[in-house]
């Protein structure tokens, strides 16, 4: 991958276009961790950087937004989804990654006791220190709790700067959909936005899911989200 070349996978995985950092929403002890994601392809002293958090927090969303402004920086990036690549040879991709001015693995749990990839991980850990690159992880295990058969790895990655994503309340989960509706230029009301979380999963990808459900609908019919209009599109 060039420098002037998107940043998309080989194995045919890319980024998502909407997620950057402009449409994550998330307040209190994650404000700190947004700010040294941002700062993870500017500063002189690059530091190896894990986030983790419950299912639901937009790790996945934070570790592309990354990536996209690394992009932005014409920086050469490297996003692993470990869940979607966990089936490949570890080596084989890990190969030459210390070229890359940023490697993100998405999903470290994925791997959690597959010896030829925590030895693969490890040595990139090792060859990204010397060529004085950095390394963003994340998981849905905290830190300590990996199941990591490597001790070394485990070492590695507990010595990385590690954050913790906190879960959006009920409230903060209204304000990201309207945030969003109105990133894609729809009025979602309020009492829409209460009447789907008192119906629907309170899983924040899935009701980002939903919101572009409703976009498409709404677009296609004509129509304002309303409260009836929204039970016949989910059928909630």
């Amino acid at each position: 991958m060039t420098k002037s070349s998107p940043v998309q996978l080989s194995l045919g995985v890319s980024l998502r276009d909407e997620a950057t950092f402009d449409n994550y929403f998330g307040g209190g002890a994650t404000a700190l961790a947004i700010q040294a994601l941002q700062r993870i392809t500017t500063t002189a002293l690059p530091e190896n950087i894990m986030i983790w958090g419950a299912r639901g927090t937009g790790l996945s969303h934070l570790l592309q937004a990354v990536c996209h402004q690394a992009s932005d920086r014409r920086l050469a990036v490297q996003y692993f989804p470990m869940a979607d690549v966990r089936g490949y040879a570890a080596e084989d991709l890990c190969e030459g990654l210390e070229v890359m001015d940023l490697v993100c693995l998405d999903g470290i749990e994925h791997i959690c006791g597959n010896k030829a990839w925590e030895q693969a991980l490890f040595h990139l850990f090792n060859r990204l220190r010397d060529a004085g690159k950095p390394l963003l992880v994340s998981s849905h295990t905290s830190p300590p709790s990996l199941p990591i058969l490597l001790p070394d790895l485990k070492s590695r990655l507990l010595g990385c700067v590690i954050y913790h994503i906190e879960s959006l309340s009920d409230q903060d989960k209204k304000n990201a959909l309207i945030m969003r509706a109105s990133a894609r230029g729809f009025e979602l009301p309020e009492e829409v936005v209460t009447f789907i979380l008192n119906r629907a999963s309170r899983d924040t990808a899935e009701l980002f899911d939903l919101l572009n459900q409703l976009d498409d609908a709404s677009l296609q019919e004509k129509r304002k989200l309303t409260i009836p209009f929204v039970k016949d599109i989910l059928g909630l």
